[in-house]
């Protein structure tokens, strides 16, 4: 029996998913409604694969991804969104995850995604282009990100609404620390205006619209 971790924001989505999984033959041992909750669930319950959304609150899917891996690196990920566009899945790739399954074709194509990654492979739901995993294993297809991991948490907490403070209380590090980030964001993305941030983000699929 395959444990999985099921991680999307939307309770409903994690209930139908919930459903479709054990009645297949697999076992949900955990929920997250948010990437923070995700990698701290990754470390502390043991499961075979994450199925995750990209877009979440709080930490998006794809650094919460590349964060679960570092601390549980035979985990296979499995992302499953709406997002089609090739940077999504490119960066997807890039991160680790095993699988790339879009959500109005979760019903026919997740189970078969959750195989694959178990066995090693890499699936694309179909009409993603195949070639995108070659240009991701050989870095073509995609600019470098010019923001560290820890920019990119800030940024999308900035672009959620959040205050340097809370900022601040939300990653555990000092106000100056948040704002020294904040400037450093501004200055390598050359935006100057808390909206070009959020312009940023959106684009970058740090938070959803």
């Amino acid at each position: 029996m395959v444990r999985i971790l099921l991680a999307d924001d939307h309770a409903v989505v994690r209930e139908g998913l919930r459903g479709l999984l054990e009645r297949n033959g697999h076992e949900v041992v955990a929920e997250a409604a948010d990437g923070h909750e995700a990698v701290r669930l990754a470390a502390t319950v043991s499961c075979d694969v994450a199925v995750m959304d990209i877009g979440m609150p709080g930490l998006n899917g794809l650094d919460a991804a590349r964060a679960m891996l570092r601390q549980a690196p035979t985990l296979r990920i499995v992302m499953l969104t709406m997002h089609t566009e090739d940077a999504y899945v490119l960066r997807a790739l890039q991160a680790g995850v095993r699988a790339y399954v879009l959500k109005t074709q979760a019903a026919s194509d997740l189970l078969e995604g959750i195989q694959a990654a178990l066995s090693g492979r890499t699936y694309l739901s179909p009409g993603i282009p195949e070639g995108l995993i070659e240009a991701a294993i050989s870095g073509t297809g995609f600019a470098a990100d010019p923001l560290t991991p820890r920019e990119r948490q800030v940024l999308q907490l900035i672009s959620e609404g959040h205050t340097t403070k809370e900022v601040a209380n939300v990653l555990g590090i000092s106000v100056k620390t948040a704002d020294t980030h904040r400037t450093s964001i501004m200055r390598k993305l050359d935006v100057h205006e808390t909206a070009g941030l959020v312009r940023y983000a959106v684009r970058s699929g740090l938070i959803r619209v």
